[in-house]
């Protein structure tokens, strides 16, 4: 279909006003549509919300490809519509650790999904950082509830960050036998997100 019959079918069949012009943004990227928008474009081009989204990644995004409107959603998790919309609109989660499960599951989303929905990538490294810097067990709590991850899992994985820190800052303080003076521990620290993952298997 051309933009114009793409046009063409929002006026007619949704009572939209989109130009042939805005049509072409959203293909190029230039635009994005709202959430009525892409819902009507995907009637309009016979397919599903989500096979719009290249790669979604925030929470509005998520759910506009599930199809969910946001009181549906919000039903399913348990909160009030006002107070789902707040956090999907700040991309600040704010939800309890039955919430956070219930959103995962109703949208399809593994650990790391979940973690970058929710806007919660930098809180998550700073946890890590804490957890493998001093005692790793009083993170396990505050893990668990971001992340929907078995207990078992989390300390597993945070044990292991643990170890594998010290061990690398003890050979470097090791009578002097390193050089690098700490490097590679603040190496290990800038990829402590990525060694998480790695130790959950996630």
């Amino acid at each position: 279909m051309a933009p114009g019959h793409v046009a063409y079918g929002l006026r007619a069949q949704y009572g939209l006003a989109v130009t042939p012009d805005t049509v072409v943004a959203w293909e190029r990227g230039r635009l994005g549509p709202t959430p009525q928008e892409l819902t009507a474009l995907a009637g309009v081009l016979w397919c599903a919300p989500a096979e719009l989204l290249a790669s979604a990644t925030t929470l509005r995004e998520h759910r506009m490809a599930r199809g969910l409107a946001p009181d549906d959603l919000a039903r399913r998790i348990g909160l009030d519509t006002n107070s789902y919309l707040k956090m999907e609109e700040t991309g600040r989660w704010r939800g309890n650790e039955r919430q956070t499960a219930a959103l995962a599951e109703t949208l399809g989303l593994g650990a790391r999904a979940l973690l970058t929905a929710t806007g919660r990538d930098d809180d998550l490294a700073a946890l890590l950082r804490d957890a493998a810097t001093t005692r790793w067990q009083a993170y396990v709590r505050p893990a668990v509830k971001m992340l929907p991850l078995p207990k078992r899992t989390v300390e597993f994985a945070l044990q292991r960050l643990h170890a594998e820190y010290h061990a690398k800052m003890a050979a470097t303080s090791s009578w002097g036998a390193s050089g690098d003076s700490g490097d590679s521990g603040r190496a290990y620290l800038d990829e402590i997100v990525n060694h998480f993952w790695a130790a959950t298997g996630a």
